[in-house]
């Protein structure tokens, strides 16, 4: 199977989709999320939380020539469960904490016996905060919208 198959499956979107929302959750809303499941996994660090730096990379117009827009803080972390299951995490800032959950979530959610129960209890409901803080900003902009029109003028 090609990178471009594997890409396009349905398992790896949705895994694209869940590390999307636990890397974009405010840790404070991840961590209040994760305590009310009351889950204890076993598991080792493949990787400890390492923070460092990232290229943040840009195009002039979408579709220009690629430049460098500057660095961002990033925090990584994998865990291995005692399953087996590997889980990884990428997050923004110098937070290890919501690396080492985002890590813990992510390799959960890729076991059966427990991905429904994360999904409807950890995922949907930061996906519901997240589209709520989206649409407030979406609000605020909206509020400041100024629309222009032309009159056209008719030749006397």
């Amino acid at each position: 199977m090609s990178v471009e198959q594997q890409q396009e499956s349905p398992e790896t979107r949705a895994r694209q989709h869940w590390m999307g929302i636990l890397a974009k959750s405010t840790v404070e809303a991840l961590q209040q999320r994760w305590q009310t499941l009351s889950l204890e996994p076993e598991y080792q660090f493949i990787r400890k939380p390492e923070t460092g730096l990232t290229m943040l990379r840009g195009r002039v117009g979408g579709s220009g020539q690629p430049f460098n827009l500057g660095e961002m803080t990033l925090t990584r972390c994998a865990v291995r469960l005692a399953s087996g299951t590997l889980g990884v995490s990428y997050v923004t800032g110098r937070n290890s904490q919501h690396a080492i959950t985002a890590a813990l979530a992510d390799a959960l959610l890729q076991e059966e016996r427990t991905q429904s129960l994360l999904q409807r209890e950890l995922i949907a409901p930061l996906q519901a905060e997240l589209d709520a803080e989206r649409q407030q900003r979406a609000a605020r902009a909206n509020s400041t919208r100024v629309d222009f029109f032309t009159l056209v003028r008719g030749e006397d």
